[in-house]
């Protein structure tokens, strides 16, 4: 999966949010509660396992995401980008400053060893 490389290298912090709702306009904030923050080491550690996430093609579920990571710099405003994982139809949509619309919308094997260990990491993180 592709992430915003500028942001990755800039990104500070890592919030893991459990969506409760889908945004009511684009662009806005994924509702929902944040469990983890991750920082450093944890932060690097997830955003390539993220980067890991082999393609898949599209299925279809109607896009239901259950988890996002919002990423920031070091001064914690604007989000650099979200990216909101549905394991179900194996799609992510991202949004924010630093994503470019080719990277709006991606594609990942959610059955893959790499989702399976993100999708624990979020579980692990929940609020």
């Amino acid at each position: 999966m592709q992430l915003p490389a500028e942001a990755v290298t800039t990104t500070a912090l890592l919030e893991v949010v459990r969506i409760s709702a889908l945004p009511t306009r684009q662009g806005d904030p994924y509702p929902g509660r944040a469990g983890a923050q991750w920082i450093g080491s944890e932060a690097a550690g997830a955003l390539a396992l993220i980067e890991s996430l082999p393609g898949s093609e599209q299925h279809r579920c109607g896009f239901s995401p259950g988890w996002s990571v919002r990423a920031y710099a070091d001064t914690l405003d604007p989000v650099l980008f979200e990216a909101a994982f549905c394991f179900s139809c194996h799609e992510v949509r991202m949004h924010g400053t630093a994503v470019p619309p080719a990277q709006a919308t991606q594609f990942f094997d959610a059955d893959s060893p790499q989702a399976r260990a993100l999708l624990a990491l979020f579980r692990a993180a929940a609020p």
